[in-house]
């Protein structure tokens, strides 16, 4: 594969602005090869004047050829649709454009959907802007619901129950407005801002996996999908492109799937944007009046009592022609970018059960890492302390890829911001310090933003700012993540839910008490409690120093948490009081142990407070004069709030997710096997 062709990998440290000005030149070239007008600047011109004899040599040769020649998989294609359409008794079949731009290498299109020069396009149907990670586009429809939106037409393979079923002639009559669509949406937005703007289609071919490859077993088989779109489309292109890559030129042998048997699956798909199909009506595409309409047609809606009635109500939808010879057209009375995207995972699915013992699965989910807020400290509980890891013995192994310091401690050498530290440590967000004992010394490095600290068990450590308050947390991260995976599922199963940051969910608000003398007073309580007998016997070393006092400095924020929180562990006694500890008490005292600095002593009281208001004291509590930042996970809605919040756990985290998204291909690979007893024949699994 070409990487830079398909993917637009290219190679490190390129010059951006000459890659722009290769494509704007190669997008003229091809625009004056299909006698279209072109937007040539200063620096081109002289090129384009020497080779415009060449030009007009092989547009005129392309002219000739185009009534009677097309591409090798539009030809597939179109022997389809002369078959399916075929004995309809029309004039003539439709038949796929021949003079088309053809999105040969990928960012092309791109370029495309913005006019030369500018950074901005508007049209009736899409929006375009330039911007720093490439371009936004803005579809004018953006519908997040399929509702009566899949049509299949009759006369191939059978129709399920859920969809709509459309006559043949239908489809055939839909299919030629589909290809004459008005000259507004041909106009391509490079050329947008010309004197005479070019008016054509753009064609794209994809060679999405059916199948992948087994190693010893099979080769990897793809199949063929051609897109074709109005000019002003250009953009659903480029999103198609971005996903699947870019199967190259169709004209060339190199790219034609028939000639590549060993990694062709046998299959040709075709898309087909027409969102102008959404103003016909349904007399004209053919469908029979109510009194001629069968029960399924009428409670499908594939017939008319008016003669104004729209096509679908004039709502978007899809209609798609396939049979078992593996060719599928698919019609998209919309630019909705989701569309495109799923209707090639539809003809991957057609595909692959037609190829047969493969399977185009929707699924996916994240790759969730747990993380954990450890307030100002870190080092103080047991996570920290982890047996089996060792600094020396990370050394040993990885030490190629790190840079040894003489304090015990390494830095990656490709990555300077990783720094590798002893398991056994203790930091300090208050002292800005990193401290460890190595051979008996005492050694410390400075905790800094920007860093992410490493231990040899993998366990990441960093600063991280909070998102609602002017303040610092040490936030860490577990080395191995957790494959939150949803196999088996269909678009709109909620596969990306799983792979979003539950951070859009957390809200950020004051904390409130109710009476803060009382309530401190009640708090004054839980840190002179005795917890040296709260244990059932055996069962004393889940805490490795049980009178440890809430507010020591060698009990952590965690360690608290787990202290105040009901346990098979703990005798009934301890549990029932525990129970009795109202919340909003227990957000109070894990608030305090968070924010606690040793030198307060037992004058804890004296950093909390809260306005006076009217002579009487508030509600809104303070630290140090400074407003409280408490943050809450809105968990459900109620008619009359827009969320029911839940406090958030404060040693807990947004987890850190990473996409995955899966193809799951159930294949019959295993070593041959007898069927039965005899037998000649062998099985694979």
């Amino acid at each position: 594969m070409d990487k830079l062709r398909a993917l637009g990998l290219g190679p490190a440290g390129q010059d951006e602005q000459a890659v722009k000005r290769q494509l704007h030149l190669y997008i003229n070239l091809k625009l004056a090869s299909c006698g279209q007008p072109t937007c040539i600047d200063q620096a081109s011109a002289q090129f384009m004047d020497t080779a415009q004899d060449l030009l007009n040599s092989y547009l005129e040769k392309s002219r000739q050829l185009a009534s009677s020649s097309l591409y090798p998989a539009d030809r597939r294609i179109q022997d389809f649709l002369d078959r399916y359409c075929g004995d309809l008794g029309l004039e003539k079949v439709p038949s796929l454009p021949t003079m088309t731009f053809e999105l040969d290498r990928h960012g092309v299109a791109r370029e495309l959907s913005l006019p030369m020069g500018e950074d901005e396009f508007r049209s009736e149907i899409v929006s375009s802007f330039r911007v720093k990670q490439g371009v936004l586009h803005n579809p004018a429809s953006d519908r997040r619901t399929t509702q009566g939106s899949f049509h299949i037409a009759e006369g191939g393979l059978p129709v399920p129950g859920d969809k709509k079923q459309v006559p043949q002639l239908t489809f055939a009559l839909m299919l030629a407005e589909a290809l004459n669509p008005p000259q507004d949406l041909l106009t391509l937005p490079f050329t947008a801002n010309q004197p005479q703007p070019a008016h054509m289609f753009a064609s794209l071919l994809l060679r999405p996996v059916v199948c992948p490859e087994i190693p010893g077993v099979a080769a990897e088989k793809s199949m063929e999908i051609r897109f074709f779109a109005p000019g002003n489309l250009v953009s659903n292109l480029d999103f198609v492109e971005s996903i699947f890559g870019n199967g190259g030129n169709p004209a060339l042998p190199e790219c034609d799937a028939a000639l590549d048997v060993e990694h062709w699956s046998g299959h040709s798909g075709c898309v087909i944007l027409a969102p102008h199909l959404v103003k016909l009506t349904k007399k004209q595409l053919g469908l029979p009046h109510w009194t001629d309409a069968s029960e399924r047609q009428r409670a499908e809606g594939m017939c008319w009592q008016d003669p104004a009635e729209l096509y679908n109500d004039g709502q978007a939808f899809k209609l798609t022609a396939r049979d078992r010879s593996g060719v599928i057209v698919t019609l998209l009375a919309d630019n909705y970018y989701g569309y495109c995207k799923k209707e090639v995972k539809t003809q991957i699915s057609y595909a692959a059960n037609l190829f047969g013992l493969a399977e185009e699965e929707h699924a996916g989910g994240a790759l969730a890492f747990r993380r954990f807020n450890h307030g100002d400290e870190f080092g103080i509980g047991s996570l920290t302390r982890e047996p089996g890891y060792d600094f020396d013995d990370m050394v040993y192994r990885y030490g190629a890829i790190m840079d040894m310091q003489p304090e015990g401690y390494a830095v990656d050498k490709q990555y300077p911001d990783i720094i590798y530290v002893p398991q056994d440590l203790r930091m300090s967000l208050n002292n800005q310090k990193i401290t460890w004992i190595r051979n008996g010394q005492s050694h410390s490095i400075r905790l800094q933003p920007g860093k992410i600290y490493v231990q040899p068990n993998g366990y990441k450590i960093e600063m991280c700012k909070h998102p609602g308050a002017p303040s610092w947390r040490l936030i860490g991260t577990v080395a191995e993540g957790t494959f939150c995976h949803k196999p088996c599922t269909v678009s709109g199963g909620g596969k990306s839910e799983i792979s979003k940051s539950i951070e859009d969910a957390v809200i950020y608000g004051p904390l409130f008490v109710d009476d803060l003398q009382h309530d401190l007073d009640r708090v004054q309580a839980i840190f002179d409690k005795d917890y040296t007998g709260r244990f059932l016997p055996g069962y004393e070393y889940e805490d490795r120093d049980p009178a440890r006092k809430i507010l020591s400095p060698e009990r952590s924020l965690g360690s608290v948490i787990k202290l105040l929180t009901p346990s098979s562990y703990h005798t009934p006694e301890f549990n029932n009081w525990l129970k009795s500890i109202p919340p909003s008490i227990l957000a109070l005292v894990f608030l305090i142990k968070r924010f606690y600095r040793e030198e307060w002593g037992e004058h804890w009281r004296d950093h909390l407070s809260v306005d006076v208001i009217d002579g009487a004291p508030g509600h809104e509590l303070k630290l140090n004069q400074r407003k409280i930042v408490a943050t809450y996970l809105r968990v459900a809605s109620t008619p009359k709030a827009a969320g029911a919040p839940l406090k958030y756990a404060r040693t807990t985290s947004p987890a850190r997710k990473c996409r995955w998204k899966t193809t799951s291909v159930p294949l019959w690979w295993c070593r041959p096997r007898r069927c039965c007893p005899g037998c000649r024949t062998t099985a694979t699994r």
